[in-house]
């Protein structure tokens, strides 16, 4: 029997209540984004919205904008032979971070970790931490040496800038001077202290692996809402926990932990059989978060458990694992949770912060919460309740074939707003350009497993078989890139993407894992004549009317594709929108959509109408965008920012109109 998902008490029940009846209106606690030109928190607010209500720059003048400043990544300038020895190859990867602008100042972080202070109107550097990361050498997370940004905090007289390192500590800064907080327990945090195989005195069994950060952590009130990381390597099924945790950030004092994987005698403990609790890792939270400041919940988008592709060391429904979970932030009280995905089996993590947006359905105002996933739905609640908006149902799904496997006979489907992606695998979703080509990928097809959406991996065998294919891929659908919000026009704006992927599951020498399966290799599946295997459009942005919980429009990102428009088999074809623009990151303003593509001509900014979806202008960027873009003003200038990458260094680049 499945758990119920939304989980409260009468004390809960009672408390908001009289929340509600000392509210007079839900407009008060509306979810608006910025609204005075800073850009406080990651995606603009605390609700994750992305948005601005700056409108100096729209669709008249977005073609005429100019770089203002733009600021090269620091880590360029290390001597990392001089820190490491003469054989030192350190790597800095992307710069993917979105910067925080606040009273003038625009806080950067760098892949290395390095906190840059600039002046926003200039780029001049104000300041720089290097909290000195590549010291101890290879990255906790898998994901290299990067990381997504900053967290800000201010009382009104002090002011701190907070930020969860690659290597696992929390480091608090003085925002005027850059100068580490010793009342923050001295300095810096150790996030490994008693986190189950992660700390770092008790690292002595080949499962073990630290904890890190990859994710700007959120501030609610004083407390700081920090997630976790971890290697998948080496491949144990004993791994970490990526437990969340509220640290004060005064002290730095550890206030609460709440166990994503949960404990003895906990609730949900039931869901893990044979105690698989007690040695199975992740299932925490990577990605960015998202809080109701009004309600002082903390909204937790949670990962798959170890490991990704195969469960059966972990059998069970496996809570909280894949699930948005609601926490009081300042007891971290699970207030309600709902499980997207029972057992997960598919690497659908939940990729990215929930978006806050404030609805009116069928007359009645909710303060709703919209959760944009990897596997293409988009689950809606009721942010104070749990209560989902429209309903969401039980259906049976394909079960697995592999041995020890045993997956959940049922997932949640969400009745309203339709998925954003194409989801599972017909002969009917195959690239159809000629007859031909689609005879081709029907062959293709005979190859493999492949069926709706929750198909189960299958492994390969001698006879030709090459295992399931998967669509959404692992990495989605959406990804952490996740969605933006119009508050005005209650429309949710989500980057989307789709394509082929086929886990090729096997198993590994005992000496090197105790997983009896494992995926050894994520393969994507080629079409015909290295054409796509799907019909395009191969990224998209959808935007959702959420009121209603319907499509306003789906367009592709993009026409221009090389890989099918140079391909000789379908020369003289007249080609649909392929949407070979890529996944990214989305902006959203008073007057315009932006956000990046990949085009012929090389990496642009395009500005979109936020009601229609038509492209109205677009100018070149000077590298390949790897962050969400911001925007804020200062001196009544309107600015928009994004990171690209660039040599020798990746780079802030900064756009405004002409003076």
């Amino acid at each position: 029997m499945k758990s119920p998902g939304v989980v409260g008490s009468m004390v809960f029940f009672s408390r908001m209540i009289g929340v509600l009846l000392f509210s007079t209106s839900l407009s008060a606690f509306a979810q608006s984004g910025s609204s005075n030109g800073e850009w406080p928190s990651y995606a603009a607010d605390a609700g994750s919205t992305k948005y601005t209500s700056l409108n100096q720059i729209n669709s008249d003048n977005f073609s005429q904008l100019e770089i203002a400043w733009r600021w090269a990544s620091i880590d360029a300038d290390i001597d990392f032979e001089a820190a490491l020895g003469p054989d030192a190859r350190v790597g800095f990867g992307r710069l993917q971070a979105t910067p925080l602008m606040i009273d003038g100042v625009v806080y950067m972080l760098t892949a290395l970790n390095q906190v840059a202070a600039l002046d926003a109107a200039s780029g001049e550097m104000l300041w720089s931490h290097d909290p000195k990361i590549y010291m101890s050498g290879e990255p906790i997370s898998p994901l290299g040496f990067r990381h997504r940004g900053v967290a800000w905090w201010s009382n009104g007289k002090d002011s701190r800038v907070l930020v969860a390192t690659n290597d696992g500590y929390i480091i608090s800064l003085v925002a005027e001077t850059g100068e580490v907080d010793p009342a923050f327990a001295g300095g810096r945090v150790d996030m490994t202290e008693g986190i189950p195989r992660a700390e770092r005195d008790s690292l002595d069994y080949a499962g073990a692996q630290p904890v890190g950060g990859v994710s700007p952590p959120m501030v609610v009130g004083d407390i700081l809402v920090v997630q976790q990381i971890t290697s998948n390597r080496p491949h144990y099924k004993e791994r970490p926990p990526t437990w969340v945790r509220g640290y004060n950030i005064l002290s730095g004092e550890l206030v609460w932990t709440f166990h994503t994987i949960p404990q003895a005698g906990e609730f949900g403990i039931e869901t893990w059989e044979e105690e698989s609790w007690s040695y199975t890792g992740n299932g925490g939270v990577w990605t960015q978060m998202s809080a109701d400041l009004e309600l002082g919940y903390v909204y937790l988008p949670t990962e798959a458990a170890t490991n990704d592709f195969y469960g059966g060391h972990r059998l069970g429904d496996n809570l909280f694992t894949q699930s948005v979970v609601a926490l009081d932030a300042s007891t971290g009280e699970r207030v309600w949770h709902f499980q997207m995905i029972h057992h997960g089996i598919w690497d659908y993590d939940t990729p990215a912060a929930p978006n806050l947006i404030d609805i009116n359905v069928d007359g009645k105002e909710i303060k709703a919460l919209a959760q944009v996933t990897k596997q293409g739905f988009t689950y809606v609640f009721d942010r104070v309740t749990g209560v989902p908006v429209w309903p969401i149902v039980e259906r049976a799904v394909p079960q697995s074939s592999i041995p020890g496997e045993r997956t959940s006979p049922t997932q949640p489907f969400p009745t309203k707003p339709p998925a954003f992606v194409t989801q599972g695998l017909t002969e009917d979703d195959l690239i159809d350009f000629t007859p031909e080509l689609r005879a081709e990928a029907l062959e293709i097809l005979e190859n493999y497993t492949y069926g709706p959406l929750y198909t189960p991996p299958s492994l390969p065998d001698d006879n030709g078989h090459r295992g399931t294919i998967m669509i959404p891929s692992a990495g989605g659908g959406a990804n952490w890139e996740a969605a933006g919000v119009d508050p005005v026009s209650n429309i949710l704006f989500v980057p989307g993407s789709n394509s082929a992927f086929s886990p090729f599951i096997g198993t590994l020498p005992e000496d090197e894992s105790n997983l009896r399966y494992y995926r050894l290799q994520n393969r994507g599946v080629m079409g015909p004549r290295r054409l796509p295997l799907l019909k395009p459009p191969y990224s998209t942005i959808t935007a959702y009317d959420m009121n209603r919980g319907e499509i306003l429009w789906q367009v592709a990102n993009g026409d221009g594709m090389a890989q099918v428009e140079n391909n000789p088999a379908v020369a003289g074809i007249d080609l649909p929108p392929l949407g070979g623009g890529g996944k990214h990151p989305v902006l959203v303003t008073s007057t315009l959509l932006v956000h990046a593509q990949n085009t012929r001509e090389g990496p642009k900014l395009i500005a979109r109408n936020k009601l229609t979806g038509e492209e109205l202008a677009a100018i070149d960027l000077p590298g390949y965008p790897n962050a969400a873009p911001m925007s804020f003003s200062v001196e009544n200038r309107q600015y928009i920012a994004v990171a690209v990458s660039g040599r020798p260094a990746p780079e802030l680049v900064v756009y405004a109109l002409p003076k």
